[in-house]
């Protein structure tokens, strides 16, 4: 059984949040510095629509599809109306989780209908910028799964379009609507933790990335997230959120690019590659060591922002100082020569300063329980902000106020992700392209 009151509560928590920490940090001007999507979703806005509920259409119901369905249920402003998918066998299990919805096989039976207000794309990637460019030319409000598209030229395409257009476009980028990276980010903008020097990212799984097939023929139209026809590989389906949240934190968008790819362990047929690292380089100097693989999981995933000043794990919701006054020097002193770390205790010079990444202190970014992401689902993570950003697009079908700069993030981390792979591809440093530069952030 579902409890409506209790998801209205989480949806106007992140409201309430918004609200409470704009008013402690300077209103507009928190919300313009740190994260300006958050202004067409506040606690306010939400009231002006009163009772009125945007129409929704769903386009490709497979896990993430029927995540997305779970999510709609719970929001009080939308109403699921039609589910769309050619594959039966995902169709009927969506529409028993909505069984008042309508079930179509073809995207453009929704397109036509026009009591539609919005429609949710969570198709395979390489149909992401068609079926987004024919619902913004049919009038319809797109909210999309990541990454934008297959290639950059289709990615450029939708920019453009969705700038000529004056309806909404949101891409799941939930990590920006996630209070614990909110958070994080304006602390890093106040100088928590110093000058930004560099970020760490990583995203490690342990599973073959398969979903059982019925027949061989459905191989690639169920698999398709292993063929690079279909799909840009770890760095579109995992990367994209962590490099969106690494430009976020540095206000820049890398210059440079440099990688390796190899399929190291699962040589099962697959094209993309298993196993990638991937270091983009800003104007600056300062870079990000990007690192995923599926076959270990022991470190899991994790977003690092380094400061001279200290660490923010985005990805845990904790930062670390790196002069903290709760470690005592005294108690580090006895517990270093508990362990063995000094074979004498100094009698003097020791600063006392953590010198292992054990030895620091993590502080919470926000206060009571916080929900952090192990990085081993295939679908979701509780509460990481997927259903703020639905409800925010839900909304924007019936105020038809477009969210700042979700576009412009959505449009750079993926064309980062497929620049990442062409790099692997080159065994190549390559320079971001002067043709697919957008009037957004500096390099």
């Amino acid at each position: 059984m579902r409890n409506n009151d209790k998801n209205q509560e989480v949806d106007l928590g992140l409201r309430s949040f918004i609200k409470n920490l704009a008013y402690m940090t300077g209103g507009a001007a928190f919300l313009a510095g740190t994260a300006p999507w958050l202004t067409s979703c506040t606690e306010e806005k939400l009231k002006e629509i009163k009772k009125e509920k945007a129409r929704i259409a769903l386009i490709g119901s497979g896990s993430r599809g029927q995540y997305h369905i779970h999510n709609l249920l719970d929001i009080p402003h939308a109403e699921l109306v039609t589910i769309c998918d050619p594959y039966k066998t995902n169709l009927e299990a969506a529409l028993a989780i909505c069984p008042t919805a309508k079930g179509v096989d073809d995207y453009r039976k929704v397109l036509d209908d026009p009591s539609i207000d919005g429609v949710i794309i969570a198709t395979p990637l390489h149909l992401h910028a068609k079926i987004t460019l024919d619902s913004l030319l049919a009038g319809k409000h797109v909210f999309c799964e990541k990454a934008m598209a297959r290639t950059m030229d289709e990615c450029k395409s939708v920019y453009d379009s969705y700038v000529r257009s004056d309806r909404a476009l949101y891409y799941c980028m939930q990590r920006m609507y996630d209070q614990k990276y909110i958070t994080g980010i304006k602390m890093i903008k106040d100088g928590l933790i110093g000058d930004v020097v560099g970020m760490r990212c990583h995203w490690f799984r342990n599973a073959d990335w398969r979903r059982d097939v019925p027949t061989p023929d459905l191989e690639r139209w169920i698999n398709w997230r292993l063929y690079k026809e279909y799909s840009g590989g770890l760095m579109t389906e995992l990367g994209s959120h962590q490099l969106e949240v690494c430009n976020w934190a540095a206000g820049k968008i890398p210059s440079k690019i440099m990688g390796m790819g190899d399929i190291v362990f699962w040589k099962d047929g697959r094209e993309v590659y298993d196993s990638v690292n991937v270091t983009y380089r800003y104007s600056d100097g300062r870079k990000i060591c990007y690192e995923s693989l599926i076959s270990n999981k022991y470190n899991g995933m994790e977003e690092q922002i380094l400061g001279h000043k200290g660490t923010m794990d985005l990805s845990r919701g904790v930062y670390y100082l790196e002069e903290d006054d709760l470690i005592p020097g005294m108690r580090q002193l006895l517990d270093q020569v508990k362990t063995g770390v000094f074979a004498a205790v100094p009698t003097a010079g020791p600063s006392w300063r953590p010198e292992l990444k054990s030895d620091y202190v993590p502080h919470p970014v926000i206060k009571g329980s916080v929900s952090v992401n192990s990085g081993q689902s295939m679908v979701s993570s509780d509460h990481d902000g997927s259903d703020e950003i639905l409800s925010a697009f839900c909304q924007s079908c019936i105020t038809g106020e477009k969210a700042e700069n979700v576009v412009e993030e959505a449009y750079y981390s993926t064309l980062l992700c497929l620049l990442g792979n062409k790099a692997m591809e080159e065994c190549a440093t390559i320079d971001f392209p002067e043709e697919y530069k957008i009037p957004y952030m500096s390099f």
